[in-house]
């Protein structure tokens, strides 16, 4: 692989306004950022300060993976809606120009002041409705066999990603998405991994890893790279 080949990440971890006390955001970040080095990808991971997305037009990223929680939007706390206004209009302005968007796990629950964020990740964690049986042991099941980027999860694990992990259920999910993988619970069949390309956004949602355990599942390390892969255009990987 020669320095031309190298893709460039930003990826944007959760602290301030955006983190919580349920996710450990540094440890799943640095997690994800080792994931896609050993890729052969150039990552760079910042904390979601006001400025963290300041140069993402002009320092030549090709990829803006979100790894953000709800957090707190008081503005005694870590400032007004008004003071992060750019910061989201780089988010939308990046991602309605066709570049790529990688939100993973507590991110659908993020950006709640973003009036953007639900119709560019294609789904939204709703209080009060969304919810996840407790951590555990769990299987998430290919429902796109054909898509390159779980395709080469049917051959090498007969169509599943095991890991232990939160199970998302009754999220908010865009008509618009492509679901790829799912889960059960009460019975009922939930989306868990999308991908969003309506209106011209090229996006993945995946909403595991709540954790580092998350991570230590070679399938689910397996979908990650292959997300990656696919959302920056690069050959599709091995069966």
């Amino acid at each position: 692989m020669t320095s031309s080949d190298v893709k460039k990440i930003l990826l944007v971890s959760g602290r301030g306004r955006y983190e919580d006390v349920w996710h450990d955001m540094a440890a799943t970040s640095h997690r994800v950022a080792t994931v896609l080095s050993e890729a052969g990808h150039e990552v760079v991971v910042r904390g979601s300060f006001r400025d963290a997305l300041d140069d993402l037009q002009t320092a030549g990223f090709d990829l803006l993976v979100v790894n953000t929680s709800p957090g707190r939007t008081d503005a005694e706390h870590d400032g007004d809606d008004a003071s992060w206004a750019p910061f989201h209009e780089s988010v939308r302005a990046w991602a309605d120009a066709g570049r790529p968007v990688l939100g993973l796990h507590q991110s659908a629950s993020s950006f709640a002041d973003s009036e953007h964020w639900e119709r560019i990740l294609g789904g939204r964690w709703v209080e009060g409705m969304s919810m996840h049986p407790p951590i555990g042991p769990a299987t998430f099941t290919v429902s796109d066999p054909d898509h390159p980027v779980v395709s080469p999860l049917v051959s090498r694990v007969s169509g599943a990603v095991t890991a232990f992990d939160e199970r998302y259920s009754y999220l908010r999910v865009s008509p618009e998405v492509q679901v790829l993988l799912t889960q059960r619970h009460d019975g009922v069949v939930h989306p868990v991994v999308w991908v969003h390309e309506a209106g011209g956004v090229r996006v993945v949602y995946d909403s595991l890893g709540h954790d580092v355990r998350s991570y230590d599942s070679a399938t689910r390390r397996t979908l990650l790279r292959s997300e990656v892969a696919w959302l920056l255009g690069e050959a599709p990987l091995p069966r």
